[in-house]
């Protein structure tokens, strides 16, 4: 004979313990704050570097006539002839070539300062919405959304835009050896220009 009880079973007891919820990973916040210091002052430096020239003084040496290379005053119509097509004019010609010339505002140069504002905004927009997440805005309410700061990163081009063109200035003096065997072009100016000139005029002898 089976019989049945009705007498429920006793409750089950559920033990709650307290768990810490973390929602973000303090390495990768350490990790963007890191991020973010070292590249704001590197940054800043940039965009007011933009509106200036990097000058600087370089040295290059070409085969000279005895070398079955070309002469001082070829090497020189060459330098000039460079300088002209890149609308420099020559304001001073003795030992020491000068040249001087506008060098027009670049709108890929205005967006890359734009984007590398904008990265560096984000990183730091993120520090800060984790930092001050219960953070509220004043008087209306509601919590702070720090990403709007990187609506402020087109100041960046604005600020080189504003910046106009830049008038640069180059010197340039050639010295040949005694034997005629080699010649040294002395330049002084923009380290970018310089470079751009002696890729055009000895291809693959860039030093």
């Amino acid at each position: 004979h089976l019989t049945l009880s009705s007498t429920p079973p006793p409750p089950t007891s559920i033990e709650f313990k307290d768990t810490e919820i973390t929602s973000y990973s303090k390495n990768s916040y350490y990790a963007i704050l890191g991020l973010y210091t070292l590249s704001f002052p590197g940054l800043w430096s940039t965009i007011k570097r933009s509106t200036k020239a990097k000058t600087k003084r370089k040295t290059f040496t070409t085969p000279g006539e005895s070398a079955s290379g070309r002469s001082l005053r070829q090497v020189a119509g060459e330098i000039m002839a460079y300088f002209k097509a890149n609308n420099y004019e020559v304001s001073s010609a003795s030992e020491t070539i000068k040249f001087k010339g506008l060098v027009a505002k670049s709108t890929s140069q205005a967006f890359f300062l734009t984007f590398c504002t904008l990265l560096c905004l984000a990183s730091l927009a993120l520090v800060l919405q984790i930092q001050f997440i219960d953070s509220q805005m004043p008087v209306i309410g509601g919590n702070i959304n720090w990403f709007y700061i990187c609506l402020l990163s087109p100041y960046a081009g604005v600020y080189y835009w504003k910046g106009g063109d830049r008038e640069d200035e180059f010197e340039c003096k050639l010295v040949e050896s005694d034997d005629q065997m080699e010649v040294e072009v002395n330049v002084l100016g923009d380290e970018e220009e310089i470079e751009r000139m002696w890729r055009k005029l000895e291809p693959g002898r860039v030093r």
